[in-house]
């Protein structure tokens, strides 16, 4: 953990975090229903109507009085004299009003005839020219959906804040709401830094790397519901990179750096970020492993963040640092993890004082569950991400975990069955 002149601690710099994006406000706008999905509700959506509207039959069967039908059974039927139809859709005007000794025959979502107060299913009636034999009772108003059981009239519908999932479309359709007030959605840039980068699809020459962080950087922020500004891939050139970083940020509400950010001749981004504001680079250097060279900062009132260009450090950087930091933007908290304990199958030692992250694989034998370790360094083994179904992180007061401990491991992929 040398070379850097300050190292912060894991914790520290999600507090520094918080600061450098509390400020951070995305305009309101209008989108149609179907577009709404993901995006984040700006304003509490209350029910414009009663849903139901009316009442209405919750299944196929015959509008009663249910009074009609106390008493009846299947050696004791009640007869009800048959005396018209109602469809869904039918306009109520045309739907015959039902005495007491009277049935209407009624499907599924139609109006609830004038007089009636319940519907008997369909199987407990014997039916015969012009009237129908009750097997069994009803209770009023059992089998009807009844107005505005669903959402009365000015009831909260979707909270300010909640991010909108497909059931809050089918509500808000089912109110008739066209349109909703969201936050646009967070518009972040990705810059690559390295001479010895180039991009998917290139000839490659001897000392050539191609640039997997990127792409899977930007399927990242897509995933949580960002636009993605790609600023290309620049060689270890400062003015370009100064020059790259304005670009973006003119276009983008922040800066996403990759590369470049160590302690070496030709990392260039720290310099490049601290020369173009200030306050410029807040926190450079987390005491976890991988991602030590993390960091982020603010140039005229954006965020700025710089990730390792190996893939399995931007990884963790991108989980710890830039999705807290667009949810913060969003105003979200934090999904919940999905996790699950197991039994360590070999020791995993930890330095004092920093927090890692261990890619592992969960097996699960019978009812037991086994967590594999993968190593530790390898930062550019993106084999590790693939091969991989789960993160076990080591807190910075722990020495470790020994082989054998049950240890606590959050799932991102399903978990393997033990072959044999």
């Amino acid at each position: 953990m040398e070379g850097f002149p300050t190292l912060v601690s894991f914790k520290e710099s999600r507090l520094k975090l918080a600061e450098v994006i509390k400020y951070r406000i995305l305009e309101t706008i209008d989108v149609a229903l179907e577009d709404a999905l993901n995006m984040v509700c700006a304003e509490d959506v209350l029910a414009p109507i009663d849903l139901p509207e009316f009442d209405r039959s919750a299944v196929d069967g015959y509008a009663v009085v249910a009074e009609d039908t106390f008493g009846s059974s299947p050696n004791n039927p009640v007869e009800l004299k048959l005396i018209g139809r109602a469809h869904a859709g039918m306009n109520p005007s045309d739907i015959p009003r039902v005495n007491r000794g009277e049935a209407v025959e009624i499907y599924t979502g139609a109006y609830l005839p004038e007089g009636a107060n319940a519907v008997v299913m369909v199987e407990h009636v014997n039916k015969s020219d012009g009237s129908i034999e009750v097997l069994y009772p009803v209770s009023p108003y059992q089998n009807v959906s009844k107005k505005g059981e669903d959402y009365k009239k000015g009831d909260l519908v979707i909270k300010k804040g909640t991010r909108i999932r497909p059931w809050h479309i089918g509500a808000l359709a089912a109110l008739n709401i066209p349109k909703v007030k969201v936050l646009r959605k967070p518009r972040l840039a990705i810059l690559s830094t390295g001479s010895e980068l180039v991009e998917v699809g290139s000839e490659l020459k001897l000392g050539n790397v191609v640039n997997s962080s990127k792409p899977m950087l930007k399927s990242l922020l897509k995933e949580i519901g960002c636009e993605v500004l790609d600023l290309g891939t620049v060689p270890d050139d400062l003015e370009i990179i100064k020059e790259s970083i304005k670009k973006g940020l003119s276009m983008a509400d922040g800066v996403i750096i990759t590369g470049g950010t160590s302690v070496g001749e030709l990392d260039l981004v720290p310099e490049a970020i601290n020369s173009l504001g200030k306050p410029g680079l807040v926190v450079h250097g987390i005491m976890m492993r991988p991602a030590k060279p993390t960091g982020f900062g603010i140039i005229d009132n954006k965020p700025v963040f710089i990730l390792s260009g190996l893939p399995v450090a931007a990884l963790v950087g991108f989980h710890n640092f830039i999705k807290p930091a667009v949810y913060m933007m969003l105003g979200l908290p934090e999904e919940p993890k999905i996790t699950i304990r197991g039994r360590l199958t070999r020791r995993v030692a930890n330095p004092h004082g920093v927090r890692s992250f261990v890619r592992v694989r969960v097996i699960r034998n019978g009812d037991s569950y086994y967590v594999e370790p993968f190593m530790l360094t390898g930062s550019g083994l993106i084999s590790t991400l693939t091969k991989a179904n789960g993160m076990l992180v080591i807190p910075e007061e722990l020495e470790g975990y020994d082989e054998g401990e049950e240890v606590e491991v959050e799932l991102f992929q399903p978990i393997d069955a033990a072959s044999g």
